[in-house]
């Protein structure tokens, strides 16, 4: 709900007796003018004199403009906004072992943002709910029901360096908006940068934007929240307890129409739950990384926009821990600190028409580099041999691979072809109702390299259509459906069903 800001109550002495003589300046300078006067002594001098007061006091207006009333009680300037929303949902998905699994969710989120003279936020967004399984189909979790306790989603505190020296008067890093500005952000909130390919991450941290003239520089430090689901799921506990570090920046400048990029991220593995016994087999893991990215987007045409992002891996990482007997089953090695040498790039095209059904084509292009020696593309446990470089990408971000294959993005070469409509906009039940549609062509980009699943030394790996719908209903009430369906190759896949995966959820905000 949004409390109202008071009025601004009448300047104090000081500022009223400067703007007099301002105002004076410019009604005696019109005067003069408007009375056909002689030019005063000094000409062009004395004209420069009236413009300089003039510009003055446009400016003037424009700093007090949103200056802050600090005589108003802190209440009054305060706008508020909370509210409350419940998510029920329903998700069928089958494994790669044709097994489906089902699940309901039921989660409450209530949220609370505060904005004080629009230089300072703060916003925190809770969630509790639970989870309950099909029987058997419960992903190893201990029990068909479970119960989400009490999280922090997301809170944070935002401080803009230059709504605040302008409501207050102050010049705090000489920052005024029109030269630049500094954002600086603590707490808990999602960091997305570029396509999304490297980091797409909620992260506890600081996170610094400074902007000046076009150019824009982003610096991060923060660790994960506990409960973040990790990439390597041979780790024990990586969907509940991950501790990862993020620490980097992200330099953006407009230059004309195109906007590039470039980034440095370093990554640190700070996980407890490293260690990992199965008979003689021990296991341990750690990996570290680091990236450096460079892309830009912009547009081609008044519809037609682009953005891509390519990015190199480095780093380190423990190999695998076993190797295969020549009697068959596994014998335990040591494991070797290996260096990272991978690469990965995303190319989107999104067409935009005009008119009210705002219909939209797109098209994207998703390659990551594989490792032939490795036993998963993702894993510790089976993963790298020892003693040798690892090729294969393994990153942070967030790419649409899928519904119902969803491969990570690591030795993968996808294309992807979409679009979506609002088919009624005319109508006021489906104004906001939207379908849209993607169709993914998949392969590995190194044949002879694993995926995040078993496969055999073929590229092409399938196809899958994936529809969905969103449909805000009331003001309230929102509905969204989900249903894709992957068809896999034969010769790369030992079970080669269709995979199905269907989600439907309800939405009601109060």
């Amino acid at each position: 709900m949004d409390s109202p800001i008071s009025p601004r109550l009448p300047l104090s002495p000081g500022r009223c007796n400067r703007a007099f003589w301002l105002i004076v300046v410019v009604v005696l300078s019109s005067g003069h003018r408007a009375l056909g006067q002689v030019e005063p002594p000094g000409g062009a001098a004395a004209q420069l004199e009236r413009n300089f007061r003039t510009n003055d006091l446009q400016q003037y207006q424009l700093e007090m403009r949103d200056r802050a009333d600090v005589t108003v009680p802190t209440d009054q300037r305060l706008l508020l906004d909370y509210g409350a929303y419940i998510t029920y949902s329903y998700l069928s998905v089958d494994d790669s072992t044709d097994k489906n699994h089902g699940v309901r969710e039921g989660d409450l989120y209530a949220y609370l943002r505060a904005n004080l003279d629009g230089a300072q936020e703060f916003f925190v967004r809770t969630r509790i709910g639970f989870r309950d399984y099909n029987n058997g189909t419960d992903f190893d979790a201990p029990n068909n029901y479970q119960s989400i306790g009490f999280d922090l989603d997301r809170g944070y505190y935002r401080l803009d360096l230059a709504r605040y020296n302008s409501a207050y008067g102050k010049n705090v890093l000489g920052m005024n908006g029109t030269e630049g500005n500094v954002v600086i952000e603590g707490g808990r909130d999602l960091v997305y940068w570029a396509n999304g390919l490297v980091l797409a991450e909620v992260i506890d941290g600081v996170m610094v934007d400074m902007s000046r003239q076009g150019l824009d520089f982003q610096i991060i430090a923060g660790v994960t929240p506990v409960r973040t689901v990790d990439f390597d799921t041979s780790r024990p506990a990586f969907y509940y307890n991950t501790k990862r570090g993020f620490f980097g920046g992200m330099l953006t400048e407009q230059i004309g129409t195109v906007k590039p990029f470039f980034y440095g991220l370093v990554q640190r593995d700070y996980n407890t739950d490293n260690n990992l016994s199965q008979g003689p087999i021990d296991t341990r893991f750690s990996y570290n990384s680091y990236y450096f990215g460079t892309g830009a987007s912009g547009p081609l045409s008044d519809h037609l926009r682009y953005s891509v992002e390519a990015a190199y891996e480095g780093g380190n990482t423990l190999s695998n821990s076993f190797m295969l007997s020549s009697v068959g089953g596994l014998l335990p090695v040591a494991q070797t600190r290996d260096p990272i040498n991978a690469y990965a790039a995303d190319a989107r095209l999104d067409y935009a028409f005009t008119g009210a059904h705002q219909s939209r084509l797109g098209a994207e292009l998703i390659l990551a580099s594989g490792d032939s020696d490795r036993g998963n593309s993702s894993n510790t446990f089976n993963g790298n041999a020892p003693g040798t470089k690892d090729f294969s990408f393994n990153a942070f971000g967030l790419l649409n691979t899928g519904l119902a294959f969803a491969p990570e993005v690591s030795n993968i070469l996808a294309l992807r072809l979409g679009g979506s409509t609002f088919p009624l906009p005319e109508t006021d039940v489906f104004r906001r109702f939207q379908f849209g549609s993607d169709f993914f062509i998949l392969g590995k980009l190194e044949r002879h390299a694993p995926i995040d699943e078993p496969t055999n030394d073929h590229r092409y790996l399938g196809v899958e259509p994936d529809f969905y719908l969103n449909w805000q209903a009331t003001s309230d009430v929102t509905v969204a459906l989900r249903y894709g369906v992957f068809v896999p190759s034969s010769r790369n896949f030992t079970h080669d069903a269709a995979r199905q995966f269907f989600y439907a959820s309800v939405t009601y905000g109060f």
